[in-house]
């Protein structure tokens, strides 16, 4: 069936604040955590830091299996039976599972808790359908410059905050995403209406919310396969930052703690400033199409000032550089929901945060030993921006991808697509 522009229920500011606000909460609620979970790991573990380590890992590769195997059966169901119940049952079940780890007696408690913030929080999948719901296509890169908006500003006060926090209590940091998340939960059932009508609903099946079925839509368009390859592309080349960002400051700069969250900081304003003020006019005035390729130019030019920088001052200079690697996202997202049906929205943004899971999965180890050989004895000459440099070459491979797929196509014509089973 023809990819129709949805009718959108007249978009209600109240409604996309809420929308807003959850992303911000959950990426807020991540970023919390990050100072203190490892400590808390630790001290599970009597101190044993290699091992704490090792632990670590496994909890960050599970929660990115959870995203993977989740987020389309989310997708699905708010396919099914709206958007709104979706997104409030992942908001109350966020809160609780904070609540469970605030809790956690043993190890195995806290990794239970891990899994289940893996599977509540691919609610953003849920929530970046509803934003396509109710913006008419043209304007849909421009709000999911919103989502960007919300995970800039919870990077920049997550960790911050979480520190604080955890000075004087590791835990505590659990317990006030706990009460934000449920805060939010309650509000939403106040203000948030359904954005998917019963007649534009499909009906759910687990041939397509299983992360293989999920997937399959995006073989429905050539150009969507495309694109979703090139965001696969861009998330995988993105896991380089958490994996090798503090290592790398550590080892080549002499950076502490201060100096690697003053620049996390850095970084998040920046990119609060491209996703919340710059990509609404560009889109505007380039285009969805020009507007990815300068996103992913950038993208590739921050990376390699990251990695062949050779003091701090120059690398800090990337920092703006590496921001407006942002025109990416909502410009990738806007191109491709504009080409699917307003009844697999759900899916497809299912689909795409199945493949940030699985760039979740391959990207940490990918990053990590990249950079351990590179700086280990097995080689004469020392390269420590070598993840980066490897990262840079993923976006080449993205900005010669996304040319090719999307250079026979006007925007303005979204294509035909053929629903999936």
């Amino acid at each position: 069936m023809p990819a129709e522009p949805n009718a959108p229920v007249a978009p209600r500011r109240t409604a996309l604040v809420f929308i807003f606000v959850t992303v911000l909460l959950d990426i807020l609620a991540m970023g919390m955590i990050i100072p203190v979970l490892p400590k808390i790991v630790v001290g599970f573990l009597n101190g044993d830091t290699a091992r704490a380590a090792e632990v670590f890992g496994l909890f960050s590769t599970v929660w990115a299996l959870m995203q993977f195997v989740f987020s389309p059966v989310l997708g699905a169901l708010s396919d099914r039976f709206g958007r709104r119940p979706v997104i409030l049952l992942s908001n109350f079940g966020l809160g609780l599972d904070y609540i469970l780890m605030a809790l956690a007696p043993t190890l195995n408690w806290l990794f239970l808790g891990r899994v289940i913030s893996g599977i509540t929080s691919a609610s953003i999948s849920t929530a970046s359908a509803y934003i396509a719901d109710v913006t008419p296509p043209e304007k849909r890169a421009a709000s999911f410059g919103l989502i960007g908006a919300a995970f800039g500003v919870g990077f920049v006060l997550g960790p911050a905050l979480g520190g604080v926090l955890g000075d004087v209590d590791p835990r505590m940091p659990f317990w006030v995403s706990a009460v934000l998340s449920l805060a939010n939960a309650m509000y939403g059932l106040f203000v948030l209406p359904e954005s998917l009508p019963p007649e534009q609903r499909k009906g759910f099946s687990w041939k397509r919310a299983n992360p293989v079925g999920a997937l399959r839509l995006l073989r429905s368009n050539p150009e969507v396969l495309g694109l979703a390859s090139v965001h696969f592309l861009y998330n995988l080349a993105h896991v380089a930052l958490p994996s090798v960002f503090v290592l790398y400051g550590s080892y080549r700069f002499g950076w502490n703690e201060r100096t690697v969250g003053l620049t996390m900081a850095s970084v998040g304003v920046f990119s609060l400033i491209v996703q919340g003020g710059l990509v609404r006019p560009l889109v505007k005035r380039l285009g969805e199409r020009r507007t990815l390729l300068i996103g992913l130019s950038f993208g590739m030019a921050g990376f390699v000032i990251y990695g062949l920088a050779p003091t701090g001052v120059l690398f800090w200079l990337g920092v703006p550089v590496m921001s407006l690697w942002g025109l990416f996202g909502p410009s990738s997202q806007g191109l491709m929901s504009s080409r699917i049906s307003s009844s697999e929205q759900g899916q497809l943004q299912g689909a795409l945060s199945s493949l940030m899971g699985i760039a979740g999965m391959i990207g940490p180890g990918l990053f990590t030993q990249t950079l351990a050989y590179f700086i280990g004895p097995r080689i004469d000459w020392n390269l420590p921006g070598a993840p980066f440099l490897l990262a840079a070459g993923l976006l080449v491979l993205a900005m010669g991808l996304a040319g090719r797929v999307t250079r026979s196509r006007s925007e303005a014509a979204p294509l035909a697509t053929t629903p999936t089973a």
